[in-house]
């Protein structure tokens, strides 16, 4: 018999990492699964609000889940395996909805891939080849 350990990992600062451990022995999988994560940390432009800069929607496998910035004092509304994932990533207000399928495994991927799809508005700004300030308020004639 073998066990599968998802193991997320991050520093409340915006960084952090998914892994999975296979073991038969459950403390085994878990520093597997601990390595893993800390290989594939990546991180999440996380607004002062302590919320995301843009809605967002991830998908893997049959898992989608859509992502929404909230306004300050909202709280981390998600369901049971997306939570820990925005909470470890420093995201403090935030709506989160499962679309699809209720496996664990495919809803925090998804919700790993949407984190990931996320930019800020400076790197969005950079993209564009103008100031956040031009972005938002239009160049001046």
């Amino acid at each position: 018999m073998s066990l599968v350990a998802l193991v997320a990992v991050g520093d409340g600062k915006g960084n952090v990492g998914l892994g999975m451990g296979k073991s038969t022995e459950v403390p085994l999988a878990i520093q597997k699964g601990v390595d893993d994560a800390k290989k594939n940390m990546f991180h999440v432009p996380v607004t002062e609000s302590g919320s995301i800069p843009h809605t967002v929607e991830g998908h893997f496998g049959a898992g989608r889940v859509l992502i929404k910035p909230a306004v300050e004092g909202t709280g981390v509304i998600a369901g049971g395996p997306v939570r820990p994932l925005f909470e470890l990533a420093g995201i403090t207000n935030v709506l989160s909805k499962s679309l699809g399928t209720n496996n664990a495994l495919n809803i925090i991927k998804a919700a790993a891939e949407g984190l990931k799809e996320l930019s800020s508005p400076e790197e969005a700004a950079e993209r564009r080849g103008l100031t956040v300030a031009e972005m938002f308020c239009g160049k001046e004639a």
